[in-house]
């Protein structure tokens, strides 16, 4: 996910700087469809519930889809897989959804834990990949900042997960959030594009 074999000059930055922009927008509209389908079909149930085939599904496919994105951003730095962020994020998003395969058996509770862990753990590889990202493609605050925020909700949703009355509104809102980062991160960039053109 780093981009440490890139320069400063204005055309290698800038071509980076797009795929980053493109690879953004995709990520923000995944999550709006993914917040529209969990809040139409499963917003309701709370942590002792067991999950419905499609909030099973909903839950199982939300870290497999960050394990391709984020293996796209590493094509777009040029490390593919090798980088050893990039590796260990992905590792992460494919032990959560096999940990989420065998969580959606139980109930909600069980369910949030596992996505609480990861979304502690990814957004601390977040926010490392953001800050060391800065100096060759620029434009990481918003980035920064949605990686601190996901170590926050992860916390809080490991501790949420033991109560009754919590349920996957709270993962439906932490994606809409992290869309909400995402799109400023896209506004973030194109500015970025921009002064580099000139």
């Amino acid at each position: 996910m780093t981009q440490t074999t890139m320069t400063s000059s204005t055309t290698t930055t800038t071509p980076t700087s797009s795929g980053l922009r493109s690879l953004h927008l995709i990520r923000v509209t995944f999550s709006l469809i993914w917040v529209a389908l969990v809040v139409t079909t499963s917003a309701s149930l709370v942590s002792a519930d067991g999950p419905t085939v499609i909030a099973a599904a909903l839950l199982v496919v939300y870290p497999l889809w960050d394990v391709i994105a984020t293996y796209l951003e590493g094509r777009l730095a040029g490390t593919g897989a090798t980088d050893r962020s990039a590796a260990a994020n992905m590792a992460l998003g494919l032990a959560t959804a096999a940990a989420m395969i065998i969580a959606v058996f139980s109930t909600i509770g069980a369910a949030l834990l596992v996505f609480g862990i990861w979304a502690l753990l990814s957004g601390a590889i977040q926010l490392v990949v953001a800050i060391r990202r800065r100096r060759t493609v620029g434009a990481q605050w918003p980035m920064v900042i949605s990686g601190g925020l996901s170590v926050f909700a992860g916390s809080s949703f490991a501790v949420m997960s033991a109560s009754e009355t919590s349920g996957l509104s709270s993962v439906a809102g932490y994606s809409a959030f992290g869309a909400f980062w995402y799109l400023v991160s896209v506004t973030a960039l194109s500015i970025r594009i921009r002064r580099e053109r000139r």
